[in-house]
């Protein structure tokens, strides 16, 4: 069932649809397809003869669990079906523990690690991240507070990526 989803989104990607016809052949051939599979988890947690402590046990409760979150993928055309892109946007940050031992100090490493995720943030949403990094610390003793969520990599690209403050160093 999940490598039907799979299929249908890559015909989906294929046409090169917009969010409108992508939303309605989500619900036309994707929806079905989510209601069997969620309701195969239901009734394979209904046989009662798995064990609590059962992997598979456990993989059904979460998909039990999270049956509205899977659903989001039906309605929202710009959900992808996994986050398979974000993991491996973010696959540096644990390759990069064994470096962060030598950070020296433990608030070091912590911030070498939020330094990290900002990066990998801006690569994701195919921003430079010196450009983001460099305006957002020249802009932010005049950002207001209240308005601090404009410096998130999403939401500045649309504000402030297309005049960007830069550093003086940058120039010479």
């Amino acid at each position: 069932m999940i490598a039907t989803l799979y299929k249908e989104e890559e015909r989906i990607e294929a046409q090169g649809s917009d969010e409108t016809s992508k939303r309605e052949r989500r619900l036309e051939k994707s929806k079905p397809v989510v209601d069997r599979f969620v309701e195969w988890c239901q009734q394979q947690l209904n046989l009662c003869d798995l064990r609590p402590s059962s992997p598979l046990r456990k993989a059904l409760n979460y998909v039990i669990s999270r049956e509205t979150e899977l659903r989001v993928l039906l309605e929202e055309p710009n959900v992808p079906l996994d986050t398979n892109h974000l993991e491996r946007a973010l696959r540096p940050i644990p390759m990069g523990r064994k470096n962060w031992l030598f950070c020296w100090t433990e608030v070091g490493a912590e911030h070498v690690g939020i330094i990290q995720s900002l990066i990998c943030t801006c690569k994701q949403h195919k921003i430079n991240p010196y450009t983001y990094l460099t305006n957002v610390l020249l802009r932010i003793n005049q950002h207001p507070a209240s308005q601090v969520e404009d410096l998130t990599s999403r939401l500045w690209e649309e504000k402030f990526a297309e005049n960007p403050l830069r550093s003086e160093l940058a120039c010479q």
